[in-house]
């Protein structure tokens, strides 16, 4: 249909109004990514799904139960290229994700180690999120630089820390990703110093010790630092002492070294081992790599978190001969992952190994030395606002009510390591001391392989079930069953219900 217009002046109306509705129609279309009504509701709707997904955890399988794979049948090949609702994306969450979840806070997960959430620290990570800053450098957020510093100071003295490893002197904290980060930039620290002082032509007589049940993140920084494979020393721990490293080990493999014309630089002990908790004696360990000018990194990564509570200070006494000290606040504190937490008693030593200060980064603050600049203690440049988090468990749970959790956990441990040991068909592989407990079905006839086969089919099917998860270890050769207790939901019945299903399982694999 033709239309006329009897002036340009009425064309003009016309195409004004096309043009004025057309950018009304963009802008109702146009993306507000970050719109704070929007925020509003989608955020409490968000809240009320998370809450419904704790309340009914339990009504999951622990372990997740589908086959490698499965997301990619149930997903389409590409994204979407118009807007989906949040109802459809939280729909498919329900009928898609979750069946591929892992449920870590199911108060019968009981595999590795804990990995612990809390309304605190989802408050807090939420807050972090919120307000989205990039962190390297004081300038960038002043408030995150200092509220870290003031709350790794707060949990040193929790922990009753020697005062090197606080902020006011040449030491201090930090909040690393992960343990394996932590481990890494002391060694490259460690490799630094030395070098510096020897000749960098040195690295390949640099060597480093650790007992065979370290972390094998110390392996992956050794590889990353450029450490010869041939200089990494694992030194054999066994049952004659609980799987701790025996300084008298350490001081021969010291001293052949020195023989052989080779450089001692680097020790890692333990606090509480992944595969038992064992724990390192630290004062005899650190008197040897005193002496030998070496580095002595403690990694307390599980078990830190315990030593808050008075009586198990005990088993990070001789921490004041350690150049470093590391604990995961994610593991067994309450604090939602990543939190990571990392004191030094030489801040330099980082900053000389790990500083970089091109043109775009630098400022008054930094350039005068007023401040801490976190990108130079860490790998990345960038770090979220981490702290806020460690800081809101401690305000709103307050450190008594934090030592009681863990006494929890140990006590309810202590239980289920009682109900092991009454049970003939099981033993107890080495002394709990923590929340893990380490044991197995014991062999007939003293037949290992037989054992470690029928251990592993347990395994499986208690797994299998979707009941509980427990997850398992080698230790002398021995396939060993872990049990740690650290799932914030978890109570005795939860305990019991677990040893009555291994117990169900157990019994239809022995009558066979």
């Amino acid at each position: 249909m033709a239309v006329y217009f009897h002036n340009k002046s009425s064309l003009s109306f016309v195409l004004g109004y096309l043009l004025l509705r057309n950018r009304e129609n963009g802008s109702r279309n146009a993306l507000k990514p970050m719109d704070s009504e929007q925020l509003r509701e989608h955020g409490h709707r968000m809240v009320d799904f998370i809450a419904d997904y704790y309340k009914t955890i339990e009504d999951f399988p622990v372990l997740s139960q589908v086959q490698p794979g499965y997301l990619h049948k149930l997903l389409p090949d590409s994204a979407p290229d118009h807007p989906e609702s949040l109802e459809q994306v939280l729909d498919d969450v329900k009928a898609k994700i979750l069946p591929g979840v892992t449920h870590w806070q199911n108060p019968s997960f009981f595999a590795y180690y804990p990995s612990n959430s809390s309304v605190a620290g989802f408050l807090g990570e939420m807050l972090s999120a919120g307000l989205g800053i990039v962190g390297f450098s004081w300038i960038t957020s002043p408030a995150a630089t200092e509220l870290e510093m003031i709350v790794l100071d707060w949990l040193a003295k929790l922990l009753n820390l020697p005062e090197q490893f606080m902020s006011k002197g040449n030491g201090g904290g930090v909040i690393q990703g992960s343990a394996s980060e932590a481990v890494l930039v002391v060694l490259i620290a460690a490799r630094d110093k030395v070098l510096r002082s020897i000749g960098k032509k040195s690295l390949e007589k640099l060597v480093v010790y650790s007992s065979d049940q370290t972390h094998s993140a110390l392996q992956k920084a050794c590889q990353i630092a450029g450490i010869h494979p041939e200089n990494c020393r694992v030194l054999q721990a066994d049952s004659s002492s609980n799987y701790a490293l025996r300084p008298e080990l350490l001081q021969e493999a010291v001293s052949q070294d020195l023989e052989a014309g080779l450089i001692p630089f680097f020790l890692c002990a333990n606090v509480g081992t992944t595969s038992s908790a064992a724990v390192d004696p630290l004062a005899g360990l650190g008197k040897i790599a005193k002496s030998n000018e070496m580095w002595f990194h403690v990694d307390a990564a599980y078990a830190g978190s315990a030593c808050i509570c008075p009586e198990f200070r005990q088993y990070i006494d001789g921490v004041e001969t350690a150049d470093s000290f590391n604990m995961n606040a994610h593991k067994w504190f309450l604090t939602n992952f990543d939190c990571s937490l990392l004191w030094v008693k030489d801040q330099y030593a980082l900053t000389e190994a790990l500083s970089t200060n091109p043109e775009f980064l630098k400022n008054k603050a930094s350039q005068a030395n007023l401040v801490v600049d976190y990108k130079d203690w860490q790998i990345p440049l960038g770090r979220r606002f981490r702290s806020l988090k460690l800081w809101m468990v401690l305000r709103l749970y307050g450190s008594e009510n934090l030592k009681s959790y863990i006494r929890n956990h140990i006590k309810l441990a202590k239980d289920f390591e009682q109900l092991v040991s009454q049970d003939p068909n099981f033993e107890i592989i080495t002394p709990r001391i923590f929340s893990l407990v380490c044991f197995r079905l014991v062999p007939e006839e003293n037949h290992e392989k037989k054992c470690n086969n029928r251990n592993r089919k347990l395994l499986d099917a208690v797994n299998s079930s979707g009941k509980l998860f427990i997850s398992h270890t080698a230790l002398s050769g021995k396939f060993v069953l872990r049990c740690a207790v650290g799932a914030p939901l978890t109570e005795e019945k939860h305990v019991k219900e677990a040893w009555k299903v291994i117990q169900e399982e157990a019994s239809f694999l022995l009558s066979k």
